[in-house]
């Protein structure tokens, strides 16, 4: 969950850290980072730090913050000449004092590490969570500048999203979407394409990876790669060339209705909690309210969060006025900060259903704060999702769960991300380190493995009905034959997971002899990198 200075804002999931790093480690680093403390780099910055062990200076205090190595000139920042020491004393104080499990943080002299990224990645747990993953998977830190952009809904890249099935020879990398008016979009490359080389590199196993995760992924704006793709169904490849531009997403689209047996059917495609999307949701969830649906059904699968004030939002707008009032997620900080948070000093009171606009500061067409939110009174919601569903998105599936709305969960396992931070910019970088953990209106919040769709759930665990489908690649996000939205229109007809979701209420025009697409059912990672991520290896 990630938090503004001003207000509870949301689970961030939407940023992986540019490294040099292998495609498991960004993977894992989906949802801002991955866990586990590393060895201290044998480097002796500076033997007089001054470093003594177990005492922590306030990370408030002027002579503490913004004392930087390389001090920011423009902008109106309040930067010192400092020193990259300097820089991890400030984190090692903010972890110490903010971190959720700071009692499990090793004390290293910040002079013996020469880098703030090494040392802020070894200010982390390296605890298990009780199924033995890593309890803290999402530790990560980003430009400050690119962090605003991105939540603003810009960032820079072809606007397109891969979807990696094989990241090592022999290597499949699919497309899973585009945005509009990008240049992935104008080349039309579209959902199941597959990436057959860049530059003259071979994606299945050539040895240059540094070729293919240059064109993948440029370093800057304005490079141009050549791409040969084969497209969906296509029986020849093609060859164009694509240059990287600054690119502004549309986190709402693929807004839809379906008749089944009689019930009208909503659908929409979510994919990001940022700022573009509080009027885009607005808009959405009053169409499907003017088309009298009866039933929703939200595309999350890609949605790894953002601001939890438009989840608790979409959550009003799903469930309607017999929320207002009640909890949608409530935080619980280290045992420092029991009754006000570390950051604002404001008292802690839980975040609510939210049944006007928080009036969020979007580039174009932003909601006036205080607007009447539209409604649909549902007590049922069909959502669609997989491991790339995350923090923002897991809070509306636990806060509409909190308040007896029954979600019906069809594709995958989430992410498994009850946890939030403030994301805090020093010296230019911004932090995101685990600070609290949020719970629903019944108290519950134990989903750090996820919530995994089963045959019969209850309102208070993990386990949530649905149906496991994997991801169909060889359809568009909001056909009504793709595989998991298939299976959401099929259990609305039927009451079950259908066997065969594509055809299980007549939605495909294909032969039951016919053997199913190869992307109609395959596992990987769908993956929103920065520019210069390396993810090939």
């Amino acid at each position: 969950m990630e938090v503004s200075n001003q207000q509870v804002t949301g689970f961030l999931s939407l940023h992986v850290k540019k490294a040099t790093v292998s495609i498991a480690a960004i993977i894992l680093a989906a949802c801002g980072g991955g866990g586990g403390n590393t060895a201290v780099p044998p480097v002796t910055v500076d033997p007089g730090s001054g470093w003594v062990a177990g005492q922590y200076e306030d990370w408030r205090l002027n002579s503490m913050r913004n004392i930087c190595a390389n001090p920011r000139t423009t902008g109106g920042y309040s930067d010192t000449q400092g020193s990259v020491t300097d820089e991890n004393f400030w984190i090692r104080s903010y972890s110490n004092d903010t971190y959720l499990w700071y009692s499990e943080l090793p004390d290293i002299d910040p002079g013996t590490v020469n880098s703030n990224q090494d040392y802020f990645d070894l200010m982390v747990t390296d605890g298990l969570s009780p199924t033995g993953n890593a309890k803290d998977q999402f530790h990560y830190n980003q430009d400050t500048e690119a962090y605003n952009q991105s939540y603003l809904g810009v960032s820079a890249g072809y606007g397109v999203r891969f979807f990696v099935i094989s990241s090592s020879p022999p290597r499949k990398i699919i497309v899973g979407y585009n945005e509009p008016n990008s240049p992935a979009s104008e080349n039309g490359l579209s959902r199941g394409a597959e990436i057959i080389s860049i530059d003259g590199e071979a994606i299945e196993n050539s040895n240059n990876v540094d070729a293919l995760n240059a064109g993948l992924f440029p370093e800057t704006l304005g490079e141009a790669h050549t791409f040969v793709v084969r497209d969906l169904n296509a029986a020849e490849d093609r060859t164009f060339t694509m240059s990287s531009a600054e690119i502004t997403s549309v986190p709402v689209k693929n807004v839809a209705t379906f008749d089944v047996a009689g019930t009208k059917v909503g659908y929409l495609t979510f994919n990001a909690h940022i700022k573009p999307a509080e009027t885009q949701l607005i808009d959405a969830i009053s169409q499907l309210k003017a088309s009298n649906v009866e039933e929703l059904v939200l595309d999350m699968r890609y949605n790894g969060g953002g601001y939890l004030t438009i989840a608790a939002e979409l959550g009003y707008m799903v469930a309607g006025p017999l929320t207002e009032g009640l909890i949608f997620d409530e935080l619980t900080f280290n045992d420092k900060y029991t009754e006000r948070d570390p950051i604002n000093n404001n008292i802690l009171e839980p975040s609510r259903f939210e049944s006007t606009a928080a009036g969020f500061d979007a580039l174009t067409n932003p909601t006036p704060t205080g607007t009447a939110l539209p409604s649909l009174g549902f007590t049922r919601v069909f959502v669609l999702s997989s491991g790339g569903t995350a923090s923002a998105s897991e809070a509306l599936i636990n806060g509409l769960r909190g308040v007896d709305v029954e979600v019906i969960l069809v594709g995958g396992a989430t992410r498994g991300k009850p946890y939030g931070w403030y994301a805090l910019d020093n010296c230019g970088t911004t932090y995101s380190t685990i600070q609290f953990k949020g719970s629903n209106e019944k108290g519950f919040g134990d989903y750090s493995d996820g919530f995994f769709p089963v045959v019969s759930g209850d309102l208070s665990g993990a386990e949530v009905t649905g149906c496991l489908v994997d991801d169909d690649l060889s359809h568009a996000l909001g056909d009504a034959s793709e595989g998991r939205l298939a299976a959401a229109l099929g259990f609305i007809e039927t009451g079950a997971c259908p066997s065969d979701s594509a055809s299980a209420f007549g939605l495909t025009d294909k032969s039951s002899t016919d053997a199913p697409h190869p992307l109609s059912a395959v596992s990987g990672k769908l993956i929103q990198p920065d520019l210069g991520t390396v993810v090939v290896r």
